[in-house]
């Protein structure tokens, strides 16, 4: 498929899971497949070749001096670079390193410490290189990525909403569950994208899309006391997929 785009999916520090997510639009994925040339997609195929790719997909942090190094490559090699997920745009979970003693951590977990290679943060690719776009999640919301990938095939940018969580909400009809019930939830100043799937089923939105657009945590985190949780608990409720994100907002 010699004029096709070209595209190409590549993983740094994460899970996997929003590639699984590319791989679970299963017809959509097929359509896409007649328009595309996907060029290097590990977790699909092991026909895999060299750039420069049209657009470029990445998962995960940069946590090592060699994920920083590749990541350059990456760029280098790519025409439109979209960072998907937490981990890419956040520096996922695995940035809770960030408020901690890596060193510590190396000695505890492994028996030769010495032998392994690894930065003191895990940092968003977009830290790093130049980046097009960010499509949030823990894990991606697959609407979002067919939407995020047929924009930039059509040379158009990405219709993807900046609103928060609550928005979904009364989109769908759901009662809030910190009104209703007190429950505490972090859908005021969480970006939209899942389809507000937690408050759905009577539990607390915790933030897997990271920091919505207009987020004011100063006025969230009264509600989060008020609704029982003391500042040790506010503090691990905003420290889980997208820690730094967060972290950032509050101290901004």
């Amino acid at each position: 498929m010699p004029d096709a785009p070209t595209l190409a999916v590549f993983k740094l520090a994460s899970c996997d899971g929003c590639q699984l997510t590319l791989l679970d639009c299963e017809d959509e994925l097929l359509a896409l497949a007649g328009r595309v040339d996907i060029a290097h997609f590990p977790e699909a195929s092991s026909a895999m070749r060299p750039g420069p790719y049209d657009l470029t997909l990445v998962e995960g942090s940069v946590t090592t001096p060699a994920d920083a190094e590749r990541i350059r490559a990456i760029r280098a090699d790519s025409r439109h670079l979209v960072t998907i997920g937490a981990c890419a745009t956040a520096g996922g979970i695995q940035a809770l390193r960030n408020f901690a003693d890596v060193e510590e951590f190396r000695r505890t977990v492994y028996a030769r410490p010495e032998y392994i290679e690894t930065l003191a943060t895990s940092t968003p690719v977009s830290a790093h290189v130049d980046v097009d776009f960010e499509l949030r999640g823990c894990p991606i919301d697959r609407r979002q990525l067919l939407e995020v990938i047929t924009a930039f095939l059509a040379g158009r940018k990405p219709d993807i909403p900046g609103h928060s969580v609550c928005f979904e909400c009364k989109r769908r009809g759901t009662v809030c569950v910190t009104v209703a019930h007190g429950t505490p939830c972090l859908g005021p100043v969480t970006h939209a994208g899942c389809g507000a799937i937690c408050p759905a089923y009577g539990r607390g939105c915790y933030g897997c899309f990271g920091p919505s657009r207009s987020v004011n945590l100063p006025a969230l985190i009264p509600l989060l006391h008020r609704d029982g949780m003391d500042d040790r608990a506010t503090e691990r409720f905003l420290h889980t997929f997208n820690a730094a994100a967060f972290a950032k907002e509050e101290q901004s």
